[in-house]
């Protein structure tokens, strides 16, 4: 039986969060939103982070409430706070995990998981994992698992997020914002643009995205000088923090964003979108991506997700029964071309972006819901 949640949250907790850089800024990304939301709050957060370089860029100025921590395996003797949050399945030190063991009163365990619209997230959230063995016997660590629906966890969402209003492009430039990582239908794409009446603007982020842009379209980027590629010009951009990255997205038309962090800011921009997947060996992120086109296209018109769905395919590489093989420039330029300005399409494509932006705003945001859940267990805490 669901215990009932009692009314406000807490206030002031102490909170420890754990986070390993793979690669791509995704991780990092997603734990400072985390932690400086938290801090917003009224809460103290200390992020313990294996490569903090990034955040250099990222967050310059820090946050107040946020302590940040390099990543020590022992630490030395610092004690848990109220509440511990590993992200993604990270495993804090296991020095630190055996003092949570040892406390008097643990701290509530809570594993951030990553972001899916896989079924298997509404039957996952909230479980409960009994640490049996190791430093963390008699702990329990709790999965809670971000998502698109209210059974989820919820997306990261800071106070005061709007969509931007729909403009008109039909007598300027389309201005897109590149944040990929080497998607193969970039070819594809230049051919379309290179079609439209007003021609196109694209801004390149730093990394993968400006590597592509010059390894597949043969084109020398440089920050100070754009580069005139017939109607299009290709605007390579520096290194911005959060806020900067999220008003670039705003100010764009069409956003071509990867990972987690990016696909939820481009979302709440209300900006028509389209999504790289990590790729995977194993192929997993074929089917990532069907369950997201499947919940994120439910009660579109039917004349935006065929097209809509297969340009998603092929810039994910993945061969699409609409558009052919995926590495063919034409089949992807064709299906590119029927999204675009001038197009009947786009309109339509835009105002499904503002509704879905709508929709998710309604639910309550993540930390909204972490807190929920906390409360739902205030007797496993102390607060301070």
């Amino acid at each position: 039986m669901t215990p009932t949640r009692p009314s406000g949250h807490p206030a002031a907790l102490h909170w420890d969060v754990f986070c390993r850089v793979i690669d791509n800024h995704g991780d990092v990304g997603v734990c400072w939103r985390l932690s400086a939301d938290l801090a917003a709050r009224g809460h103290a957060v200390r992020l313990w982070i294996d490569d903090a370089s990034a955040l250099t860029w990222m967050a310059p100025v820090g946050a107040d409430g946020v302590q940040l921590q390099p990543w020590r395996d022992p630490l030395d003797h610092e004690q848990p706070g109220d509440v511990v949050v590993e992200a993604f399945g990270c495993d804090p030190p296991s020095a630190f995990v055996a003092r949570m063991a040892a406390s008097a009163r643990p701290p509530l365990w809570i594993n951030l998981e990553y972001l899916s619209a896989e079924p298997y997230v509404e039957r996952s959230h909230g479980l409960r994992s009994p640490q049996l063995s190791g430093p963390a016997c008699g702990l329990d660590k709790w999965f809670f698992y971000p998502g698109f629906t209210a059974a989820t966890g919820g997306l990261l969402r800071e106070a005061g997020v709007l969509p931007a209003a729909v403009e008109t492009v039909s007598d300027r430039p389309l201005h897109l914002t590149l944040f990929s990582y080497d998607p193969s239908g970039l070819s594809g794409l230049r051919k379309a643009l290179a079609a439209l009446p007003c021609g196109a603007r694209v801004d390149v982020t730093p990394g993968w995205s400006a590597r592509s842009v010059v390894s597949r379209l043969g084109l020398a980027l440089d920050e100070a000088v754009p580069v005139r590629d017939g109607v299009i010009t290709w605007q390579a951009l520096p290194h911005v923090d959060q806020p900067g990255f999220d008003r670039q997205l705003r100010a764009s038309d069409l956003l071509l964003v990867r990972g987690e962090d990016s696909l939820v800011r481009a979302l709440w921009s209300g900006r028509p979108f389209v999504w790289q997947l990590y790729p995977q060996d194993d192929g997993a992120h074929a089917d990532k991506l069907e369950a997201f086109l499947g919940l994120y296209l439910k009660g579109a018109e039917p004349a935006l997700v065929k097209p809509l769905a297969a340009v998603w395919r092929s810039w994910n590489g993945l061969d699409s029964p609409a558009s052919g093989n995926a590495g063919d420039d034409t089949a992807a330029a064709s299906a590119w071309a029927r999204l675009l300005p001038d197009q009947p399409l786009w309109p339509v494509w835009q105002a499904w972006a503002l509704k879905r932006a709508m929709d998710m705003l309604a639910l309550p945001d993540l930390v909204s819901r972490l807190l929920d859940f906390i409360d739902l267990r205030r007797g496993d805490i102390q607060t301070v």
